[in-house]
């Protein structure tokens, strides 16, 4: 034993802590690099992970009163993982979403302090999934007082660690900001996103992971035995077999997906007729502080983009979410039916983000859509019975009246645009023009433009992959074009931005269609159907992007299929499944202890 412990073996705690904590904001890293270029690494995210499986598991194998203690049992090796664990997450997600400190801080008027503590406490708050995985993984991957083998503790973490990222994602409306798998976006795990989605690759990304914690453990286990005077070769059990059985299935896992990610771009069906369609992709970059603030930032806003919207010559124009930051009957008179008298004539489409409804029966975060002639639509949607907004103040209007095209928001913000319950009293600290809003169904219809088909998805609502999925059912009427719009200006010039266009550029991936994307502030982008970002403005400044863009027609991805029928149980099932199989299915093979 005392060889292990001097390998590292028995580190002070808080050198232990200090260097988990390192590794889980190397790994929020891993997402979108803060500096530089800002690109996603999924070489940091695996190496980062693996370093903390090592911290975890590092002499686990005895009690905490020291090295001559017999071995931990069952239940101090679930509170080492979990402690270990906690120290590691709470500190990848900190250092994940950081930024909503600034929205806090800076625009909703906390005190420095009490703003800091409240992003701790959600993410101290949102590991315990992942705090309650390490734990489990570190108790279970001993049975009977010696490790299962290498392979089922690969497969046992991969599941427990998916299994926790579906909680994020899922429980309470879900959170899954910087989920593992987008750090891959650029990976070679890439190829899997059409098939398998964020959380699938997540799966994969903690599964690598462990293999490369799995061969450092065994390249250790064979220099105790040379350093001892065995060899490798003094017997067969020397070799980690299971360990490089392992290395080897998920070499080829990587390789095949890299290989998907080259050649499915063959694949895509895009529009054989015509050049594409025309867009602009407006960027006002109006001042949090200034956005809702009359003779001001709306009065700017309001100037820039109707000028904006009355010089485009595009086919399609999309503002950001809440460009125009008041409902349309409470704008100045006259402003929206000028906007509805430039759109009337000619044959360009404009896709405004506005609030939409009214005081009474309720409004939305939406986006209007104006044609000449009125809208077309296509696709089932709220107006066909779902439950939404629809059944209030008549949001979606009947085909016969369709002159402008309403989609609401249906995945909302928590303390953004409605208040859990119990937290009144935190919304009522922030100096933020916070509402109620309605939410939207999860299915409205697709907005047509040329031949497009348009799905608009409103800033927050583009971390569910799943959701999106739910208008891909019927393939004749499935999106062609995915359309965001956001605005990330109450994060300001941080990471968020670039982390949300890492996002979205998976959601391309997922279901294998272009993304544009309208933002106030940034990033204001079009992405092509292999999530590549083809044009970028700037950010931080005003300006118009203008692109020519083709839909995809091909068939739904493998995701889009099983996601539009049955959300995430498969991968709730896959896990659970894995995990059982992981701790019961076969025996474990006694390994050689050094």
């Amino acid at each position: 034993m005392s060889a292990a412990l001097r390998l590292g073996g028995r580190l002070p705690a808080v050198v232990r802590y200090a260097l988990l904590a390192l590794a889980g904001m190397l790994q929020a890293f891993s997402i979108a690099w803060p500096w530089g270029e800002k690109n996603a690494s999924g070489t940091l995210q695996i190496v980062t992970l693996a370093a903390a499986l090592w911290l975890m598991t590092a002499d686990s194998q005895i009690a905490a009163s020291g090295a001559d203690a017999a071995p931990a049992s069952a239940r101090q090796r679930f509170w080492q993982g979990f402690r270990r664990g906690w120290c590691f997450t709470a500190a990848w997600l900190a250092a994940t979403f950081w930024w909503l400190y600034v929205s806090l801080h800076v625009y909703g008027g906390l005190p420095a302090w009490l703003a800091a503590l409240a992003v701790l406490l959600l993410a101290a708050a949102l590991s315990l999934y992942y705090t309650l995985a390490c734990g489990l993984w570190l108790r279970l991957r001993k049975k009977q007082g010696q490790e299962i083998g290498a392979v089922r503790q690969v497969l046992l973490f991969a599941a427990l660690w998916l299994l926790a990222e579906l909680c994020r994602g899922v429980l309470f409306t879900g959170f899954p900001w910087g989920a593992i798998g987008y750090a891959h976006v650029d990976g070679w795990l890439a190829g899997y996103a059409p098939w398998l989605g964020v959380y699938g690759m997540s799966a994969l990304a903690a599964g690598a992971s462990a293999v490369v914690w799995q061969l450092l453990q065994s390249a250790k286990l064979l220099y105790l035995r040379a350093s001892a005077g065995q060899g490798a070769g003094a017997s067969g059990r020397c070799v980690p077999w299971g360990a490089v059985a392992m290395a080897g299935v998920f070499a080829a896992v990587l390789l095949m997906g890299g290989w998907h990610k080259q050649t499915w771009g063959g694949k895509l069906q895009p529009l054989a007729t015509g050049n594409g369609l025309s867009v602009a992709l407006l960027q006002g970059n109006i001042p949090q502080e200034e956005k809702f603030q009359p003779n001001s930032g709306m009065e700017l806003a309001l100037d820039w983009y109707g000028q904006q919207m009355v010089a485009s010559q595009a086919d399609l124009l999309v503002l950001p979410e809440t460009a125009l930051p008041m409902l349309p009957q409470q704008l100045p008179d006259g402003y929206w039916q000028a906007l509805q008298q430039r759109f009337a004539q000619g044959e360009q489409t404009a896709l405004i983000g506005t609030p939409a409804g009214d005081m009474q029966a309720g409004y939305a975060n939406a986006a209007v859509g104006m044609a000449a002639g009125g809208v077309q639509t296509v696709g089932n949607g709220a107006a066909s019975g779902e439950a939404g907004f629809a059944q209030q103040a008549d949001f979606y209007l009947p085909p016969a009246q369709q002159a402008e095209y309403r989609y609401a928001k249906h995945h909302l913000v928590p303390f953004g645009e409605f208040i859990p319950w119990g937290f009144q009293w935190f919304v009522n600290m922030l100096n933020m023009p916070l509402g109620s809003f309605q939410r939207g169904a999860l299915i409205q219809p697709r907005l047509l433009v040329q031949g497009e088909r348009l799905q608009p998805n409103i800033c927050y609502e583009d971390l569910f992959g799943e959701e999106l999925a739910a208008s891909f059912v019927d393939a004749a009427t499935a999106p062609t074009i995915l359309v965001n719009m956001s605005n990330i200006a109450w994060f300001g010039d941080t990471v968020a931005i670039d982390q949300h266009r890492n996002i979205s550029r998976m959601r391309a991936m997922e279901l294998a269609r272009p993304m544009l994307r309208a933002t106030n502030t940034g990033a204001t982008a079009v992405i092509d159907a292999t999530g590549q970002v083809v044009q970028e403005l700037p950010r931080l400044t005003r300006g118009v992007l203008e692109a020519s863009v083709k839909g995809n027609y091909a068939q739904p991805t493998f995701f889009a299929w099983w996601a539009a029928r049955w959300g995430l149980w498969p991968l709730w099932l896959l896990g659970l499944a894995s995990a059982a199989c992981a701790v019961w299915a076969w025996p474990g093979r006694k390994r050689i202890k050094a």
